[in-house]
């Protein structure tokens, strides 16, 4: 079973530790982080792939609510919080749950399980069947590291392999994610959650070297 990495935020110790505790519990959930405020949550999602957040709501820098109405795409939210009146604007944003505290560990585990099935629904969508040496290979999305354009043919290397098909850059690109993937040169394009730095006119992804455009520096470096 696939596992989701979570975030958890809360200024409140207790109420961190006491979801850390319950994730423990649920074989399918991963802590990536506790963090004590909003601005430590951001660090967090710009360097790792983060796949649900139980979010408070009256923190101080920031509320959890103003803090979602900023991010572009937010991972799937379980709001965990005292205030019940949030709950119907909460759920104007990427909320799959809310629970108010506190909180017992049968709805807690009630809201992750709706997690799970949303997210095991969606990873059907993730798979693609790519057409080489007289096979169809099945790829995980979110395995795929960068895509090469070769002439008439694409590389796409993952962190399992490489396979060489024949179809344009473009049209490969048209089947990927938008908000995960960004084209750095004419000839390429890489997993934002993939890339391990970027030195001068290069994207760094483990032993990869990735060049990118002069034209399109400034709009890559935006998207980090």
């Amino acid at each position: 079973m696939k596992q989701l990495n979570c975030l958890i935020i809360d200024d409140e110790p207790i109420a961190r530790e006491g979801i850390r505790d319950y994730c423990k519990e649920v074989s399918f959930l991963n802590v990536v982080a506790l963090c004590k405020n909003v601005l430590q949550a951001n660090h967090y999602l710009g360097n790792n792939q983060i796949d649900l957040i139980f979010l408070d709501i009256n923190m101080p820098i920031l509320s959890g609510i103003d803090w979602l109405k900023d991010l572009k795409k937010s991972p799937s939210v379980i709001m965990t919080t005292a205030y019940e009146e949030y709950a119907l604007q909460s759920f104007t944003f990427n909320v799959l749950d809310y629970l108010v505290k506190p909180i017992s560990f049968k709805r807690f585990l009630q809201a992750v399980n709706k997690v799970n099935s949303y997210h095991i629904h969606n990873d059907e969508k993730n798979i693609l069947f790519l057409k080489s040496e007289r096979q169809l290979k099945k790829i995980d999305v979110k395995d795929i590291l960068f895509v090469e354009a070769m002439q008439n043919y694409i590389k796409v290397v993952t962190s399992k392999e490489t396979i060489i098909t024949n179809t344009s850059l473009k049209n490969f690109k048209d089947q990927l994610p938008e908000d995960n993937f960004i084209q750095t040169h004419k000839s390429y394009i890489v997993s934002k959650y993939k890339v391990d730095k970027i030195v001068g006119n290069e994207i760094i992804i483990e032993n990869h070297k990735i060049p990118i455009s002069v034209r399109l520096k400034s709009k890559i470096l935006g998207r980090f």
